[in-house]
């Protein structure tokens, strides 16, 4: 026998008071704690409560009563569809201004550790067409919002193909976009031809669900050098599938000849990732570069890269500045990726060594030093937590500076004592989160204090905010 559940409330007359966590906005109902998406502080609204828990709720407006002063129109005509922007209807001072605030919450509220004041957040050169990498999923089944099923003939076939963006709670499908600002446009063209081809001929979509079909993902990536490079993940069927993904490769090479790297892979795992699998060069090079000031970075498909460009040097900066260095220093960079802050700060260092998860990675930090003629860096793959030892201090010297950049669960409790053991005066940390950073400044705070704190804007329109902490041992 099943429960009947009392039905959600409606809300009425509700003013949105503040932004909160998750590019959500809050307000309160008597006690109750409202979390509310795509809206901005000062609009009054009526909300249908989509989940209730005790002492707070999450909702969805059915209705707007009064726009906010400060609200503006969003540039994308998917905004409040595809999810990925979520502040685009929020002014980008106010943006910085949430930013600053979430910052300043998450390191006082959770590291509960003595802070000096906070250097203002530095907001993004570009708030627009700033990422040089977007990946896009090819679906048989697109989404359908309520407006679009509603003009939709009765009897119509919900199954037509289409490619874009996950809808968050619905894993097997995607919303069809048609022009993302995110990026150059060139990449909207080229997407677009992509799929008026694969439907034009009969090419079939990816089924989620149940595996089959053929065009399954899009990578692109360009670079502050012009060039581009276009990644296609297939999902072979059946005989003469390659011959129809070549022919689409070759369409789009005649068409778009600023495509300098074209690659494409068959995937047959249940996943998108492509780390392990053998990726096939179909015209061009399987790389394009990058420059920061008088750097060139390779960049390949598997490589990581700070996806907002002209911000990233700007983050590179702060580190360099807090690292302070003289060029007799001994410097570790932690989870040093491709090896970009390693390779940025070599030439102001006695030594650099890196360290990095990722063997991939890895390699392509050697080949960076290697094309800029660095010879002064000495990189290693394997986990932080195993490979950062105090028996590898010991071997290859006591760092002076520490700079750790970890992903965004922070540091393993093993890695914050080898670096207490190891006790350098200074320690950068970059973090893309800054509950996780705060998590692990309040461990190391009977060693170290916290000198500098930059917040910096690497994502406009999104939540995420990337920060910079300087320690100094006390």
């Amino acid at each position: 026998m099943t429960r009947n559940r009392k039905p959600l409330p409606i809300l009425e007359g509700v003013t949105i008071e503040s932004v909160a966590a998750e590019g959500k906005c809050l307000a309160h109902v008597d006690d109750m704690v409202v979390f509310v998406p795509f809206v901005v502080p000062g609009d009054v609204v009526d909300l249908q409560v989509r989940k209730k828990r005790h002492r707070y709720c999450e909702a969805e407006v059915i209705k707007f009563i009064q726009y906010s002063t400060i609200r503006q129109q969003p540039m994308c005509k998917h905004f409040g569809i595809c999810g990925g922007c979520k502040w685009q209807n929020l002014p980008y001072d106010e943006q910085l201004k949430a930013k600053q605030q979430q910052v300043f919450d998450q390191l006082t509220r959770i590291g509960k550790i003595e802070l000096p004041e906070f250097h203002p957040i530095m907001g993004s050169v570009k708030t627009k067409e700033y990422r040089n990498k977007l990946e896009f999923g090819c679906c048989n089944k697109r989404w359908y919002t309520r407006e679009e099923l509603q003009k939709l003939p009765s009897d119509a076939g919900l199954t037509e193909g289409g490619i874009g963006f996950h809808i968050t709670g619905a894993f097997d499908k995607i919303y069809p976009i048609r022009k993302c600002w995110l990026m150059d446009d060139l990449h909207n063209e080229i997407r677009n031809e992509i799929s008026t081809y694969a439907k034009e001929t009969g090419m079939s979509f990816y089924d989620l669900r149940e595996q089959h079909g053929l065009l399954r993902n899009l990578m692109f990536r360009t670079s502050n050098t012009g060039e581009w490079m276009l990644l296609i993940q297939f999902h072979f069927d059946e005989e003469g599938d390659e011959e129809k993904a070549k022919g689409l490769l070759q369409h789009i090479a005649d068409k778009f000849p600023q495509i300098s790297s074209l690659i494409y892979v068959d995937n047959q795992k249940g996943n998108d990732t492509i780390g392990d699998l053998d990726l096939i060069t179909f015209k061009g090079t399987d790389f394009i570069y990058e420059k920061m000031e008088n750097l060139k970075f390779k960049v390949g498909p598997k490589s990581f890269y700070q996806t907002n460009t002209e911000q990233a040097y700007h983050l590179y900066c702060v580190a360099r500045k807090f690292a302070a260095l003289t060029g007799k220093e001994l410097v570790y960079d932690l989870y040093t990726g491709t090896g970009t802050i390693a390779n940025f700060i070599a030439d102001k260092a006695k030594k650099v060594i890196g360290i990095e998860y990722v063997p991939e990675a890895i390699e392509d930090a050697k080949v960076n030093s290697e094309i800029n003629g660095i010879d002064n860096t000495l990189f290693f793959a394997g986990d932080m937590k195993d490979l950062l030892t105090d028996e590898f201090i010991q071997k290859h010297g006591k760092p002076d500076v520490i700079i750790t950049d970890p992903p965004r669960a922070g540091m393993h409790p093993d890695v914050v004592r080898v670096i207490m053991n190891a006790a350098p005066e200074r320690l950068v940390y970059v973090s893309c989160n800054p509950a996780t950073q705060a998590r692990d400044l309040a461990l190391l705070d009977p060693m170290y204090k916290v000198a500098e704190v930059q917040p910096v804007d690497m994502f406009p329109h999104t939540p995420h905010v990337e920060n910079v902490v300087l320690l100094i041992r006390k």
